[in-house]
């Protein structure tokens, strides 16, 4: 009978350990498939990787095979030179420039200096009988419409185109400007109107407003185109012209002056002023 039991014990423990055995075997079995898996995808990242280490190797080959062909057909030492001559070259170019832009700086600043030669001059040479000479005093214009003013309206009229000559002779240009104007506004139909426009323009001269001095002067030669002022004011647009530094208008003002006015009294100052213009060189 306890050989009866003990063979019984022996029995299931031998059966216990067989089923623990079974146990232990499937997972196992498990873990190694895991890790097939697992190498499994790491080998397809590892060779993934390998294939985009490949596809860079052979870019770089294609790049350095470039730099390769740039060198054998050009050769890189030639082709630095060649920058190394481009870069002279372009500075020599600056060079170049900074010393045409000096020359036409001091080529310019000669000639206003020398305009400014000229017409001081012309003024000295001139001073007997001034180009600028200050409008005479009266000059009744027949195309100038007088409506035939009372003796007061006269003697009105008289008085404001005196005051504002008496401004210009004294050398007080912004009172004679600032007369004329208003001379002109109140007597737009006065005999004394070409001179007015005269004393206006030579006021504008006087205060270095040149270009409308030009504009003012133009339009008593437009509106009084008989006028005995008109040389005058030809003559004033020249010297504008001079202060402008428009030479070539100048000298087409004073040709203008000598073929239209042979028998003015500026005759000889123009044919001199035009005679030194154009022995100016360009």
């Amino acid at each position: 009978m306890r050989r009866l039991i003990l063979i019984t014990v022996y029995l299931l423990s031998i059966s216990q350990w067989a089923q623990a055995a079974l146990f232990d075997d499937k997972v196992a079995r498990q873990q190694i498939v895991d890790l097939q898996q697992k190498t499994e995808v790491q080998n397809q990242a590892t060779q993934a990787s390998l294939d985009a280490l490949k596809i860079s190797h052979q870019g770089l080959e294609q790049r350095i095979l470039s730099i390769e062909n740039v060198i054998k057909s050009q050769g890189l030492m030639d082709l630095l030179s060649q920058i190394d001559r481009l870069n002279e070259e372009l500075n020599k170019v600056k060079g170049d420039l900074e010393v045409a832009q000096h020359n036409i700086e001091v080529s310019q600043q000669r000639q206003k200096d020398l305009y400014a030669d000229t017409d001081g001059r012309l003024r000295k040479l001139e001073s007997g009988n001034s180009a600028n000479a200050m409008p005479e005093n009266k000059e009744p214009s027949a195309q100038v419409n007088n409506t035939n003013p009372t003796p007061a309206e006269a003697n009105a009229e008289s008085k404001a185109f005196d005051s504002a000559q008496a401004s210009l002779q004294a050398g007080k240009y912004k009172e004679a400007f600032d007369a004329f104007d208003k001379f002109l506004q109140n007597y737009s139909n006065s005999k004394y109107v070409p001179n007015a426009q005269y004393g206006l323009g030579f006021s504008q001269f006087s205060l270095k407003n040149y270009k409308a001095a030009i504009a003012t002067q133009q339009k008593l030669i437009s509106q009084f185109p008989e006028s005995t002022k008109v040389p005058d004011a030809l003559f004033s647009i020249s010297n504008c012209q001079i202060q402008l530094s428009d030479i070539e208008g100048a000298k087409k003002s004073l040709r203008d002056l000598i073929a239209q006015h042979p028998t003015s009294e500026l005759i000889p100052n123009a044919k001199r002023r035009l005679a030194v213009l154009e022995s100016i060189k360009k």
